[in-house]
């Protein structure tokens, strides 16, 4: 497991807060799409139980325009 491996939705959504991402819309199933003002970005996040896989939160952080180390040091 990498640096960020074991994610769950939760915490991802919590740090995406603190960037200051808000919910935007219900997406297609379980997806749901979050936008910044700031930065004008949006990104799909899946609302799945358990752990987010790395390569999809790495996904997220590119499409919300975070690099992984800020990620990591927002708590």
């Amino acid at each position: 497991m990498g640096r960020l491996g074991g994610f769950r939705y939760r915490d991802i959504v919590a740090r995406l807060k603190r960037f200051g991402f808000t919910f935007h819309r219900q997406a297609a199933g379980s997806h749901e799409i979050w936008f910044c003002e700031r930065t004008n970005r949006y990104t799909t996040i899946p609302n799945h139980t358990g752990d987010m896989p790395e390569g999809t939160l790495r996904a997220i952080l590119k499409q919300a325009g975070i690099d992984a180390d800020e990620f990591l040091k927002a708590k």
